[in-house]
C-alpha cells in the first residue's frame, strides 16, 4: 500500500499523509493534472468521483462530484491557489450543495498542499498535507471518515499505475 504515514495534528489544525509511489514524479503528476486519471483515485473506491472540471493552473479551479453505492451525489469544489509542476500544487478544497458547485455554508474548507519528490529508487515520495481553520472543522472531517476515505483514495493509485 502507498500510505505510509498519516499525523493529525490538533495544534496545528493539519491532517498530513505521506505515500510512496514506485513511479516517477512525471507519472505521479499527470494523474493529479489529469482529469479522467484523477476520478479513478479521488474518493474512496465504494464513491468515485467524476471531475465535470479541473483546470490545474493558479486561479483554476475544479468541480467534481462523487457518488454513493446508493446513487447519492456529493458535490465538491477546488480552488487552485499554486502550481509548480511536476513538484507541487496548493488548493482549497469544500463541499458543495449541488451541481452548481457554490461552497456549503458551515461546511469546513481545507487548504491543501499536495509535494511530490523523486526518491533515490526513481519512485515518488508525495506528501499531502491539509490544514482547517479550526479544531471544530478538522474534528469533523475526521468525523466524517477523512482518513479512511483519503487513504483508501490515495492507495487506489498503484492499480492506476500498473493498468
Amino acid at each position: 500500500m502507498p500510505v505510509t504515514d498519516v499525523n493529525t495534528d490538533l495544534d496545528n489544525l493539519t491532517l498530513t499523509i505521506t505515500a510512496e509511489f514506485a513511479a516517477p514524479i512525471e507519472r505521479i503528476w499527470g494523474i493529479y493534472a489529469d482529469a479522467r486519471q484523477l476520478e479513478k483515485v479521488w474518493g474512496p473506491p465504494t464513491y468515485p468521483a467524476t471531475f465535470v472540471e479541473l483546470d490545474l493552473r493558479p486561479g483554476g479551479r475544479g468541480h467534481y462530484y462523487m457518488t454513493s453505492p446508493e446513487g447519492e451525489k456529493y458535490y465538491g469544489w477546488w480552488a487552485i491557489t499554486a502550481v509548480d509542476e511536476p513538484n507541487s500544487f496548493a488548493f482549497d478544497d469544500g463541499f458543495a450543495s449541488d451541481d452548481s458547485f457554490d461552497p456549503t455554508p458551515g461546511m469546513p474548507v481545507s487548504k491543501n498542499v499536495y509535494t511530490f519528490e523523486t526518491k533515490g529508487d526513481g519512485g515518488t515520495l508525495a506528501v499531502f498535507t491539509s490544514s482547517y481553520e479550526s479544531v471544530a472543522d478538522l474534528e469533523k472531517v475526521l468525523e466524517m471518515g477523512i482518513i479512511e476515505g483519503a487513504t483508501s483514495a490515495i492507495n487506489q493509485i498503484d492499480d492506476l499505475l500498473a493498468a
